[in-house]
């Protein structure tokens, strides 16, 4: 680890000799850190990696922010997704294409998941995927997906061998947003705002050069997407550094209640303290989980953060326009709108209070989170399920 050190401080010396990052532009300075294997460590050199452990990641960023250069554009959520999913299942070519606009920002990117058909059955998905020479053409639906209305790309898991069994015969593709017949509807949520998304694919084409992994092992490519995916949500990011304590949801619960102590019992007082003590203990637990990451790809571990995180954000915010007695019931304004960033506390406390009734549900129901964790992680028997060996064609469908 010394050596793997010293190798990052020398590339991390180099990259800031050459490129001050308060004189470039955030795109081209980020172009420079990918080029010197700075974006994810763990990737392979050419890549925007090293190829060494996780943990380094926590260096480059602590020095690259003394340094003045910014944190990344919340717009760029789904690069913690589509990065790993693309560098671990990815062919060269693939990689080389779609990382480094990635990380500069010149490309954002979209999740293409869930259907009305099939959300906690991820398998069950039935846009379908047709080969046509060099190309695909794909018609289907997708739902609930988070800034698509500005993303350049999208994760797409499509049907592409209907007699499969259904968690075989999925392959897995970059759409581009843009194509014709990609057509994005947004849906408005209880916070007035359209984070959410519905896509729909009428005979858009897609090429196979932009195909993620081999044709039917979708499933296995969207793994890695999700179990990112969960501890990106659940707050075990961050390349083993983790959030400060005291940081994030907990901090404005803490400072609510500073600010109306004097109209508070010891009761309240002992409430915010027992949800402080909960944060902590979830930090610490994410914070495990990274660092024990295996070339930065998370285990079902990550399901525990997500699963905890979600239902304390919950508990956190509604105790929080406790706090404020009437107060807490004002100053939100509904209006509608589309959002460039998806950032739960951006708008204060009534704004996260609604925006918290999401958690249990993006990224993967709690209940299935619990079944992941019971099944993966404590060794239980896993439910009964009678459509697992039969063609995805002959499920029973509602």
């Amino acid at each position: 680890m010394i050596d793997d050190t010293s190798k990052v401080e020398a590339a991390l010396d180099a990259l800031l000799a050459e490129h001050d990052p308060a004189e470039q532009s955030y795109q081209e300075f980020r172009g420079h850190q990918f080029d010197a294997g700075l974006a994810w460590v763990t990737f392979p050199e050419g890549h925007g990696g090293l190829g060494l452990a996780p943990q380094l990641q926590r260096l480059v960023n602590k020095r690259l922010a003394d340094a003045g250069a910014p944190a990344t554009d919340p717009s760029q959520f789904f690069m913690a997704l589509a990065g790993p999913t693309i560098v671990t299942h990815g062919d060269d070519s693939v990689k080389q294409r779609f990382l480094r606009p990635m990380f500069t920002g010149e490309e954002r990117w979209c999740q293409l998941f869930s259907e009305p058909g099939a959300g906690s059955d991820f398998a069950g998905l039935g846009t379908r995927a047709i080969k046509d020479g060099d190309e695909w053409i794909v018609n289907g639906q997708k739902v609930w997906n988070t800034l698509a209305h500005i993303a350049d790309f999208g994760m797409l898991v499509t049907r592409t061998d209907p007699q499969a069994r259904k968690h075989r015969g999925m392959t897995y593709f970059a759409l581009d947003m843009k194509a014709e017949g990609v057509d994005v509807r947004p849906l408005r949520q209880i916070t007035g705002e359209a984070e959410f998304n519905e896509v729909y694919m009428t005979d858009v084409r897609v090429p196979d050069a932009h195909r993620v992994g081999a044709e039917g092992e979708g499933w296995r490519a969207a793994l890695t997407t999700l179990m990112n995916e969960r501890t990106a949500i659940g707050g075990g990011g961050g390349g083993g550094g983790g959030p400060k304590r005291g940081s994030g949801a907990i901090s404005f619960l803490v400072n609510t209640y500073k600010a109306n102590a004097q109209q508070h019992s010891s009761t309240s007082r002992d409430d915010v303290m027992k949800l402080w003590i909960r944060a902590e203990v979830l930090r610490l637990t994410n914070m495990r989980a990274a660092n024990q990451a295996k070339a930065g790809n998370p285990g079902p571990e990550g399901s525990v953060g997500k699963a905890v995180g979600a239902i304390l954000n919950q508990d956190i915010f509604e105790t929080a326009v406790d706090l404020q007695g009437m107060a807490g019931q004002i100053d939100y304004d509904y209006t509608y709108r589309s959002p460039e960033s998806s950032d739960m506390t951006s708008g204060g406390i009534g704004y996260a209070f609604l925006r918290a009734r999401a958690n249990t549900i993006e990224g993967g129901t709690t209940e299935v989170m619990k079944n992941i964790l019971g099944e993966q992680v404590l060794g239980l028997p896993g439910e009964p399920r009678v459509d697992k060996d039969i063609p995805w064609i002959d499920v029973p469908r509602g």
